[in-house]
């Protein structure tokens, strides 16, 4: 059995060698791709989407509920490698805390069924309103207003999502010979509230050699958000302190409604960055080293910040549903083997890397006519995104639904 080795734990900062300084020169290490790559995002959920969803789920929200917490998982394996021996093979192999079993298939998805990025959408009807930064009043020059019946069929809106998070490069079914993610269609049940990841892990493919580390950080803690009503129309939003949380962002969507029971006159659409940044990357497990990036352009909070103002002009020009949604965004772990040389001028020719990151993430009803009933009444949450094989619209991803 091969042994296994830590190549750094980034909590606040970006680690990485690739050059360094000998004396007046700088030398870069000769680095090869690896042949398998892996990847483990993990998230902590809170309210509705911990409590199963649906009506029943949708009135415990409604009276205050929403202190419950699940566990979200995705696994993916790309390799430079063909399978061996039949189709494509792999298991991720847990630890009996993980309680997923012995192990949990990984898939390779059939051709044609993997739908990746915003790249088609139904165009909804009516206008989209965006507002951005935390105040009590919105800056002049807002909101930003998108009118979708001068959108070409096809087309997302002009700087439409933020463009601040460059790609993630991690494994898919495009950058990778072979592939194989979950959850998947034949296997997909989540990790229960009380599972845990610290332990052994093990990755076994027939085309991939074998990956294998141990983890000693765990799930992130639980978010709870808090709303409350404010003098002039502004909305405090506030939270607790997760932590491990490298920085925060929320952002707010809401709707008023063309009065006939239809589709939404305006959609209205807050962020909690100090400048014109929504969606993208900032829903996404962002390294340590992007967030800080982005806390010094103020993009996203810091993690001492554990408030911010939804300004009186959001919940005006949504009078009748909003929604807020905040991540705590966390660790990340990395691991090789072989390790990265510490001397520079000897090439490292790993086999494998792999990649493990950490957020919370939770949701909330605050106020209009579907969420008034429960402003200021503490954390009351909506269900989490979908998954990201479905097709995506625009409606449904500035819901948080994809789809």
């Amino acid at each position: 059995m091969k042994p296994y080795f830590l190549v750094a734990t980034v909590v606040g900062l970006g680690v990485g060698i690739t050059v360094s300084s000998i004396g007046d020169a700088q030398t870069a290490q000769v680095t090869t791709p690896p042949k398998a790559r892996y990847v483990m995002d993990v998230g902590t959920q809170t309210g509705l989407a911990a409590m199963g969803g649906g009506i029943g789920g949708t009135a415990s929200m409604m009276f205050g509920g929403g202190d419950k917490v699940a566990r979200e998982l995705h696994l993916r394996l790309g390799s430079s490698l063909a399978s061996q021996k039949g189709p494509p093979k792999a298991d991720h192999f847990f630890s009996a805390p993980a309680k997923l079993g012995k192990f949990v298939p990984l898939l390779t998805p059939e051709p044609g069924s993997a739908v990746e990025g915003p790249a088609d959408f139904q165009r909804p009807k009516g206008r989209l309103l965006l507002f951005w930064g935390c105040g009590a009043k919105a800056p002049k020059g807002q909101p930003v207003i998108i009118d979708f019946a001068k959108i070409t069929s096809g087309q997302l809106p002009p700087n439409f999502y933020s463009t601040r998070i460059a790609p993630d490069h991690g494994p898919t079914v495009a950058n990778s010979k072979t592939y194989g993610e979950w959850p998947n269609k034949k296997s997909a049940k989540p990790p229960p509230a009380n599972a845990s990841l610290i332990g052994e892990h093990r990755i076994s493919a027939n085309y991939a050699p074998e990956v294998k580390f141990a983890l000693t950080q765990d799930y992130m803690p639980g978010l709870s958000a808090n709303t409350t009503a404010m003098p002039g129309g502004a909305t405090g939003l506030s939270w607790n302190v997760v932590a491990g949380a490298t920085g925060y962002h929320a952002w707010v969507m809401g709707a008023k409604m063309d009065g006939s029971g239809g589709a939404p006159k305006d959609m209205v659409w807050w962020s909690s960055a100090s400048a014109r940044e929504f969606g993208g990357g900032l829903w996404d497990w962002i390294a340590p080293a992007v967030v800080q990036r982005l806390i010094g352009e103020k993009i996203v909070m810091p993690p001492s910040q554990t408030s911010c103002t939804v300004p009186a002009e959001v919940k005006a020009a949504a009078p009748d549903f909003m929604m807020g949604n905040l991540y705590a965004y966390g660790p990340e772990v990395n691991f090789s083997f072989p390790p990265r040389p510490v001397n520079p001028a000897t090439a490292w020719n790993p086999d494998w890397t792999a990649r493990v990151r950490f957020r919370s993430h939770t949701m909330w009803m605050m106020g209009g006519a579907m969420g008034g009933a429960i402003m200021g009444q503490g954390q009351s949450q909506l269900p989490a995104p979908a998954e990201r094989k479905c097709k995506p619209s625009i409606l449904g991803a500035v819901l948080g639904t994809g789809c």
